[in-house]
């Protein structure tokens, strides 16, 4: 099966919802028999999806940088946590050990990773799905902007087609299985 590296909020100040969402993620991957490739934190959503794989049976691999460790914020029931230098190291590991990518709800981090995913995709560093769950229109502002960056030539229409959007986690991971199939 895959590893489905999974991008999401870490905040502690979300309401349940977000979080019921990251959990459900994570027992869905499990259940489908992937391995979950996380940012490696324990609280916010990304402690949700951890927690939900785990529960579900299913085994995560977590890629914290040592900043975050020494915050205390390190999913130590990891099944295996790698630890890096910086935030930079963290996005390559992510990408190296990940087959596919799913973007949940999230604020600036969840950003830079989907951004950086997204962008090496664009260069042809790699060719693995991204599929972007837009849970009741959450991000339809940022994709009507970067629909709008195609009219202007600052975005290939094939480079926006590279991310799948969806409504729905199950959806989303239809959609990497078929992509991985």
């Amino acid at each position: 099966m895959a590893a489905i590296c999974v991008f999401c909020a870490s905040s502690r100040t979300l309401d349940q919802r977000w979080l019921d969402l990251a959990a459900e993620t994570g027992a869905e991957i499990a259940r489908r028999g992937h391995t979950l490739v996380s940012g490696g934190g324990c609280v916010g959503m990304m402690g949700a999806l951890a927690d939900g794989a785990r529960a579900a049976g299913g085994r995560t691999l977590g890629v914290i940088p040592q900043a975050l460790v020494d915050l205390e914020v390190a999913d130590l029931a990891s099944d295996e946590l790698l630890v890096t230098e910086s935030m930079a190291d963290r996005k390559t590991l992510m990408i190296d050990k990940s087959d596919a990518f799913l973007t949940l709800p999230g604020g600036l981090g969840t950003l830079d990773e989907l951004f950086e995913v997204w962008t090496t995709a664009t260069l042809a560093l790699h060719a693995k799905p991204m599929v972007l769950v837009d849970t009741d229109g959450f991000y339809r502002p940022l994709l009507d902007w970067l629909g709008g960056l195609t009219g202007q030539t600052f975005l290939k229409p094939a480079g926006l087609a590279l991310l799948t959007v969806v409504d729905s986690v199950p959806a989303a991971l239809d959609t990497l299985e078929s992509h991985l199939a």
